[in-house]
């Protein structure tokens, strides 16, 4: 999958408005009640990955999860995190 240039990431940016890109990835910071709610939506994630066969990196931190999606095999940001982003995003209520 080809990397996306600046001006197409920054696109797909607008249409995803809690993502951001931070160096070579795009990622979403998540703020649930509790470190119980916040693993519950981890392994949500790990199943999108699974079946996407893309991983974000993630962060955990007691009630927030930070994830951050790029595709290293690629060098970059591909069509593939921003897909991976919005199936993640369609998760949450």
């Amino acid at each position: 999958m080809a990397v996306l240039t600046q001006a197409e990431t920054s696109e797909k940016l607008a249409l995803a408005p809690d993502w951001h890109l931070d160096g070579q990835d795009i990622v979403r910071q998540f703020a649930f009640r509790d470190f119980v709610e916040s693993m519950e939506f981890v392994n949500r994630v790990a199943e999108v990955a699974e079946s996407n066969a893309h991983h974000p990196d993630i962060d955990i931190r007691w009630n927030k999860v930070r994830l951050a999606l790029s595709s290293h095999d690629a060098g970059g940001i591909t069509e593939k995190d921003f897909e991976v982003a919005s199936a993640i995003d369609a998760l949450l209520p």
